[in-house]
């Protein structure tokens, strides 16, 4: 669980209803025909915009934004580190035990390679069109969550529009143009909300997650061909640390986000 998503969502949202009573109770900010124009237009454009199967992924993405366990970058390094001193001691065909162990499969299929001997600069274009298609995924999903906080404000607006037109086509009764207008202007409200507390901050998260698992499987390729390359175990974790900042190479900082 990813605490900071945790209080920075409900922190938000108690600032906004916290306005909303001082401004003279919630009863006032709250419009059903309202809601489901800015979230059914929000939600139905994005089939325009996207394949459905992108589309089907949207609670699986935001998910990812609020329950996340972040990777240990040290303890990353630490195993490649241990990785290569068993190559360096007991030969690099002894790696093939250790791969009976891992769930990673990104760090599995450069090991194997590198023990079935497969070319240096072969194993790092496979594992680099592996990392890039990671990539346009991450980048799919936040142009998805992009578009999401976009498109919200605009059905807002438009939702304000159509209560407008609706509102100056009938003015038989001058007294309530004020409440007319002000249920009007709700669904430019909700297209905010929703833009600014959900899904753009989504969007900025889902940028940072994607920055620090490209960072993780960056240095998983550098290490397997350091290890399959023969360098000394010390020259392994040397060239490794160089990931991270200077303040951090030497601290035991338990993930990337913390040692930036």
């Amino acid at each position: 669980m990813d605490l900071g998503s945790i209080f920075g969502m409900v922190g938000t949202w108690f600032l906004i209803v916290w306005a909303m009573m001082a401004g003279g109770g919630l009863e006032i900010f709250i419009d059903i025909p309202s809601v489901i124009m800015v979230v059914g237009g929000t939600g139905t454009v994005l089939f325009f915009c996207f394949p459905s199967s992108y589309v089907k992924g949207v609670l699986k993405t935001i998910k990812k934004g609020f329950i996340h366990k972040p990777e240990s970058i040290h303890k990353l390094i630490e195993d490649l580190v241990s990785y290569a001193e068993i190559a360096r001691r007991d030969g690099i065909l002894s790696l093939e035990n250790v791969t009976k162990d891992l769930k990673d499969e990104f760090i599995v299929n450069g090991i194997q390679m590198a023990v079935d001997g497969t070319d240096p600069e072969l194993i790092e274009q496979i594992l680099n069109t592996e990392l890039e298609n990671l990539m346009d995924r991450h980048s799919t999903m936040k142009s998805l969550m992009d578009a999401m906080g976009k498109y919200a404000p605009a059905f807002g607006m438009i939702g304000t529009l159509i209560g407008l037109v609706t509102m100056l086509g009938d003015m038989s009764d001058p007294s309530g143009i004020g409440a007319g207008m002000a249920v009007a202007l709700l669904t430019t409200l909700y297209g905010a909300i929703i833009a600014n507390v959900i899904f753009c901050p989504l969007a900025d998260k889902l940028a940072l997650r994607s920055n620090e698992e490209i960072v993780a499987k960056t240095i998983v390729i550098k290490g397997v061909i350091s290890i399959q390359s023969g360098d000394n175990p010390r020259v392994v974790e040397q060239k490794l640390k160089t990931f991270l900042p200077p303040s951090a190479r030497g601290s035991g900082e338990d993930d990337l986000a913390q040692a930036a």
